[in-house]
């Protein structure tokens, strides 16, 4: 079972709803997606690492062979060659590594190489197996390296929680689209719910079973439970405004190893996604 926990913006609450349901299940695959700004190894603490570089293969002109026909530079609609001075001349950050202007060049005068863009991981925390990975600054997409993390994690047959990049962008896509359910994190202000709308569109166009977490939640007004009650969408359960839940989050503890209330609130949780996943299953 692939559960991913996603949310409109940074700072909502997923890696605390990701690695607390990790905790809470026990025997789980935990997958930190966020490979811009990784942070479950702050909480889970990950041993015995394997570490994996991931590259993309890029273009590479022998400028003896090449005729400056022009067609590599046609071709390329992200404008990743540009013909300087009558040779094709690349530029690397935005090329999407398609191969096209090395299989159309009819010199052949285009080859391709690799380029490092980041390393996958995998280790164990507890038994929890842990993987993530980390894109290297300035490239400009993270989803070779998610391809990566969810090649190594093809063989996990039990529970996968895949905590995903914040928004709804490419990665994100990438994140969910194997995903058998999705747990949409909120926080309780009108910014919380525009960004909650966002991440609700988008699992509906993937067509994915989903539920909310309302994270911070306090007594007053919450804009994000409104949103959810007046589009119908479940509310899997709330986690409160807690100062102790904050000190520990901030030293890197997970809440549901040290605090019993929130275990429970946590193994909850886990057992409502469970029954979720199992209603749609029978749909």
């Amino acid at each position: 079972m692939k559960i991913a926990v996603l949310s409109g913006k940074g700072g909502t609450g997923k890696t605390l709803v990701s690695v607390n349901l990790a905790v809470a299940a026990v025997d789980a695959a935990y997958v930190d997606c966020d490979v811009e700004e990784p942070n479950g190894h702050l909480f889970l603490k990950p041993q015995e690492l394997e570490t994996t570089q991931v590259t993309v293969p890029v273009p590479e002109v022998d400028e003896t062979l090449c005729n400056g026909c022009r067609v590599c530079v046609d071709f390329c609609k992200f404008n990743a060659l540009a013909f300087i001075k009558n040779k094709p001349v690349l530029f690397p950050e935005v090329c999407h590594s398609c191969g096209g202007c090395v299989k159309l060049c009819p010199q052949k005068a285009m080859t391709e190489k690799a380029k490092e863009v980041g390393y996958a991981e995998k280790g164990l925390s507890g038994s929890i197996r842990f993987y993530g990975g980390t894109m290297k600054t300035g490239e400009t997409s993270g989803v070779p390296i998610l391809r990566e993390l969810f090649q190594m994690t093809k063989e996990e047959e039990g529970l996968s929680i895949f905590d995903c990049p914040p928004g709804s962008a490419c990665m994100v896509m990438e994140s969910i689209k194997d995903a058998d359910y999705c747990i949409l994190v909120a926080e309780p202000t009108i910014f919380g719910s525009h960004n909650l709308s966002l991440v609700h569109e988008l699992v509906k166009v993937f067509k994915k079973p989903f539920g909310v977490v309302l994270n911070k939640c306090t007594e007053v007004e919450n804009p994000s439970e409104t949103f959810c009650v007046e589009h119908g969408i479940t509310i899997l359960g709330k986690i409160p405004f807690d100062y102790k839940l904050g000190a520990l989050n901030s030293e890197g503890l997970i809440v549901a190893e040290e605090l019993p209330e929130y275990r429970g609130l946590f193994t909850r949780l886990l057992g409502r996604v469970k029954e979720e996943v199992t209603l749609c299953g029978n749909c």
